[in-house]
């Protein structure tokens, strides 16, 4: 396979719009830790918002990682795009696929994180009795209900 210059190029805007999201969540991550730990200092050491502390915390790992390996991702493609143009094309191909992989890696990161903010929102909720616990299934079978019903 030979790949030209313009092949690592296609990645630039993907990464650098994945990097802008990845900053974004953080951003917003930090705002929160700052909230709560200002609750916590004030006094109010419940046991949620410990569990929500403990939560940022493994989200803002995740987070770490997601975004040092899109820049991985983002300097193999430019590495990737030297090695073309100086000719060394058995090495470009192996710089573009540790750039794809290292991408791949950070989205599989970006899904955990994902995960564990759902699941932070979840342990938000669960102080709120008159919510029932509901899933995506139990969800579609009461929409389902409530069609056949009117």
């Amino acid at each position: 396979m030979e790949i030209s210059i313009n092949t690592p190029a296609l990645l630039f805007p993907a990464i650098s719009l994945l990097l802008l999201a990845y900053t974004n969540r953080f951003l917003a991550l930090a705002n929160l830790v700052r909230k709560l730990h200002d609750e916590y200092i004030s006094g109010q050491k419940s046991k949620i918002l410990v569990s929500q502390i403990k939560s940022l915390r493994r989200r803002i790992n995740l987070i770490r990682y997601m975004q040092g390996l899109g820049v991985f991702s983002f300097l193999c493609c430019v590495a990737c795009m030297y090695s073309i143009y100086k000719e060394w094309g058995y090495a470009a191909e192996y710089i573009f696929a540790f750039s794809l992989l290292s991408l791949l890696a950070s989205l599989i990161f970006s899904l955990v994180e994902i995960i564990q903010s759902t699941n932070a929102i979840e342990l938000e909720l669960s102080d709120v009795e008159e919510l029932e616990r509901s899933n995506i299934f139990s969800d579609l079978i009461a929409g389902r209900n409530e069609k056949s019903g009117q």
